[in-house]
């Protein structure tokens, strides 16, 4: 048998790897993102050492064309990533090597990690919500993952402003509005002038973090009633976040409705910051199938 590639493309950088059959990470190179025609020329460059492989699993930051049938399937879409918007992400990789590619969101391929052998690795029903310089999500559903007329944008939803919060929002299309512009990396050092990581573990914004962050679950529950929601992404990290959104996600719920005891349902990202390249080294297996 054959090896399995990743890439996990990323805003900022893309982690390139390759595996065995058994998920054993081989060889693994970190490069920085470019324009889509300079990066994808250094990712074939990376994948030329290895003339035996079977399939690539991606997972890409978006937005991206989710859909089979679609004339711009395969590519990036509408981005401020200067010179992405309608490159062809997944048309440069067949053109120069044609096998099985798994084509998805960089959050999908965090989420179907954690669905195989991480923290919801016991369940069919999941959402996988991320962190960090952005808010995303990826949800599955019978063992599937969501997709719709594209691929789902939790990080915009729309959340109810904390008393407490003045700022006026990061997002540049909805402001303070939804949940990205007011939780995301950027809005809390803007909101306060630090980084996340130098904040106390005492600090306001944690407060309103959690509150930001359980008002997402508590929707999430209510559409998708998934067996687990998992946090993972930078800010997510914080080691007493998660007992604050499970305190705010019991008082904003109410218990209308029955959910697994919260220290089980609303838990920490299990495999850590390789989430992303395993998901995607599960999901070129998946291609292969």
């Amino acid at each position: 048998m054959g090896l399995l590639g990743a890439i996990e493309a990323g805003g900022t950088k893309f982690v390139l790897a390759v595996a065995n059959q058994q998920f054993d990470i081989l060889d693994r190179q970190v490069i920085a993102t470019a324009d889509g025609e300079t990066t994808l020329n250094q990712v074939i460059a990376y994948f030329d050492q290895f003339q035996n492989i079977d399939a690539i699993g991606i997972a890409a930051f978006g937005p991206i064309d989710l859909k089979p049938m679609s004339p711009t399937y395969g590519r990036v879409l509408d981005t401020p990533k200067r010179g992405w918007s309608g490159y062809d992400f997944l048309g440069r990789l067949k053109a120069w090597r044609n096998i099985p590619y798994y084509w998805t969101t960089d959050v999908n391929g965090a989420a179907w990690a954690e669905y195989q052998t991480g923290a919801g690795a016991h369940c069919q029903q999941l959402a996988y919500l991320t962190v960090g310089t952005g808010i995303g999500a990826g949800l599955i559903t019978d063992g599937r993952l969501l997709t719709g007329y594209g691929h789902p944008e939790v990080g915009h939803m729309v959340v109810q402003k904390h008393p407490q919060d003045q700022y006026q929002g990061h997002c540049p299309f909805h402001g303070d509005q939804c949940l990205e512009g007011l939780a995301a990396g950027p809005a809390i050092e803007a909101r306060f002038g630090q980084s996340a990581k130098d904040l106390p573990a005492d600090h306001l914004a944690w407060v309103l973090e959690a509150d930001y962050l359980a008002q997402a679950a508590v929707n999430l529950t209510m559409m998708l009633r998934p067996e687990v929601i998992v946090f993972g992404g930078g800010v997510a990290h914080q080691p007493q976040l998660l007992a604050m959104i499970r305190t705010a996600f019991a008082t904003r719920f109410a218990d209308y409705l029955a959910t697994p005891p919260l220290d089980q349902y609303l838990v920490a990202v299990k495999n850590g910051d390789n989430a992303g390249i395993l998901g995607c080294f599960y999901l070129a297996q998946e291609a292969l199938k």
